[in-house]
């Protein structure tokens, strides 16, 4: 195997795109070297381009949606070895990124990939499972529900509503899978008329155009249950989203957001406003991520997760600057779009 490898750098703060090459790193202690085979895109990755977030370290190699072939393991991993196909949520920090053709993963967060699914099927899960993981059951950076694999009961949230604005996308389509399994009952998503079939397919018991106001939604909700709705998850988290969930949401409810809260939560009716963070390498979210991972492997082979659906683009890491652009004037209708250094461009 050659010491180099072809990565696309964002080479200073705010600038462009380059290819170019790196050394391939090698895996420590409870680490694995992965040969990367696709890289989803996500929003995130244009925004770090334009407004210089997140990222303080250049020149830098950014995707964290990885699938691939283990190439090495490190000391101390037992679950995995080497030719095993994988998929894995990555951290920023150039070692452990997807925008290249080999990476280090976490083996806390990696998890093989059945015979079911493709690279490219996989490589639509990490970031959007993990935000709806972490938004749902954290204690810190979400609602803070009991997460239906820490008993074989399950059904904890049995015959309580839940609400999904934009349940066609990346993390609300996991959103609505996860609440199924949590037994949430009706499960209330909205999205464009054009998605309603996909909706129902994730598990939504209801569906709502994303074009009602916040008071239609409300009253057609009311003709549905009368419980109060306790969680509102927005994944989508625009102004005009913010506003319906907070009408609909109840005394005491919680809004889970993906954005940068905009309403704000008042005292006398309880409510609580909670921004998500999907990283599964907060230290806040290390336990709950690591036992959520370890059974995704079974959820996909048992079909109780779908992966995003999503569409191959020629060329590569040539290929990541143009599905970038589409997702940045919102060309691509679902969340994520991603890419194999070997000229696959998966979006989801």
């Amino acid at each position: 195997m050659s010491p180099q490898q072809k990565a696309l750098f964002l080479p200073r703060k705010q600038g462009n795109f380059e290819l170019g090459s790196r050394s391939i790193p090698s895996p420590e202690a409870g680490q694995l070297l992965v040969k990367i085979q696709c890289a989803a895109l996500n929003p995130v990755d244009y925004k770090i381009k334009d407004a210089g977030i997140i990222v303080t370290d250049y020149p830098a190699v950014l995707g964290t949606d990885i699938a691939g072939i283990v190439e090495e393991v490190g000391e101390g991993v037992e679950n995995f070895r080497k030719g095993d196909r994988v998929l894995a949520h990555g951290k920023f920090g150039n070692d452990f990124t997807g925008f290249q053709q080999y990476t280090l993963t976490d083996a806390r967060f990696t998890a093989k990939i059945p015979p079911s699914e493709s690279f490219d099927s996989a490589a639509t899960v990490p970031v959007g499972l993990d935000t709806a993981v972490v938004g749902l059951y954290g204690n810190d950076f979400g609602a803070g529900v009991t997460p239906p694999w820490t008993t074989s009961a399950g059904g904890h949230e049995s015959k309580k509503p839940i609400v999904i604005l934009g349940g066609s996308s990346s993390v609300g389509s996991y959103v609505i899978q996860l609440a199924h399994l949590s037994g949430f009952y009706p499960i209330i998503a909205t999205a464009s008329s054009s998605n309603e079939g996909l909706v129902r397919d994730y598990g939504a018991t209801h569906f709502f155009d994303r074009n009602l106001s916040g008071k239609q939604l409300k009253a057609a909700i009311g003709k549905i249950t009368d419980s109060p709705i306790g969680i509102v998850y927005d994944a989508i988290s625009l102004p005009e989203t913010q506003s319906v969930a907070w009408e609909l949401l109840a005394n005491n409810g919680t809004l889970v957001l993906t954005l940068f809260a905009l309403v704000k939560e008042d005292e006398g009716k309880g409510r609580k406003v909670i921004l998500t963070f999907g990283d599964a390498q907060a230290p806040q979210n290390q336990e709950l991520c690591g036992s959520s991972w370890a059974v995704v492997e079974k959820w996909l082979s048992e079909g109780t997760i779908q992966p995003n659906k999503y569409e191959v683009l020629p060329n590569g890491l040539d290929g990541i600057l143009g599905g970038l652009e589409r997702l940045k004037l919102g060309q691509v209708s679902w969340n994520e779009v991603g890419c194999s250094p070997s000229g696959n461009i998966v979006n989801a």
